[in-house]
């Protein structure tokens, strides 16, 4: 379970509010959060670990304040970002999952074998010794989330993890994720995968506009949208 209790961001440079006081609990196995870019999306689950730290109030993840105990903290709770090349480092596809295993399993020889298990859990077994520069964008994807659930998080933090990829990948990593045995935050601009969720969260302008049922969540979403887009528009 997370735990919000009163977390705001504000920028330090500039002192702008990026996300309002927020309290809120996450216990649903698998929550979609949605809104407008800059709306405050990001910042709320990079709280989760520790990526962005509360200027106040404070956020727990399965009792374990993030800011006191980060590193038990991202332990428990993996991050897909929406660019598979901001967290793959190694050369080949093998070496980033060992790298990834690096402080839990000390073996080299039981590194490489899990590091190869991974692999073939997300169809990439035939891959492992090419370049990463060398697979596809939803092959890296694939990677990525390898080298995260190498190490058994409890729950997974998805950063708009399709944003990036073609229809058939897009399908195929979504229906992935949905179908992992951890809490899933995923945050996203596919309406229907955040209709999958068992509950959604809709974030506009630093703050929460709506939690609750997905169906309703994303017509709230709409209907925010649609109404901000008429009051832009130039009059004729």
């Amino acid at each position: 379970m997370i735990e919000f209790k009163g977390a705001s961001v504000v920028a330090p440079d500039t002192g702008v509010t990026i996300l309002r006081p927020t309290t809120l609990t996450l216990a649903e196995r698998h929550i979609s959060i949605v809104g407008a870019n800059g709306g405050g999306k990001s910042t709320l689950v990079r709280l989760i670990n520790g990526l962005i730290p509360p200027t106040e109030g404070s956020v727990e993840v399965e009792g374990l304040n993030v800011a006191k105990h980060g590193a038990e903290v991202r332990r428990r709770v993996g991050f897909l970002f929406t660019d598979p090349s901001a967290q793959l480092i190694m050369p080949t596809a093998v070496e980033d999952v060992m790298l990834s295993l690096r402080r839990s399993v000390k073996n080299k020889d039981e590194r490489t074998r899990a590091a190869l298990a991974a692999l073939e859990e997300m169809g990439l077994g035939e891959r492992a010794d090419v370049s990463v520069s060398a697979l596809s964008g939803g092959q890296r994807q694939l990677l990525a989330l390898a080298g995260v659930l190498a190490v058994t998080p409890s729950v997974l933090i998805a950063d708009e993890p399709t944003t990036l990829l073609d229809l058939r990948w897009r399908a195929h990593v979504g229906a992935l994720l949905r179908s992992l045995p951890v809490q899933l935050i995923e945050v996203t601009h596919d309406l229907d995968s955040a209709s999958r969720a068992e509950r959604t969260i809709v974030i506009d302008d630093g703050g929460i506009a709506f939690d609750g049922d997905p169906r309703e969540a994303i017509q709230h979403y709409r209907d925010l949208m649609f109404g901000r887009a008429a009051r832009q528009a130039p009059p004729e």
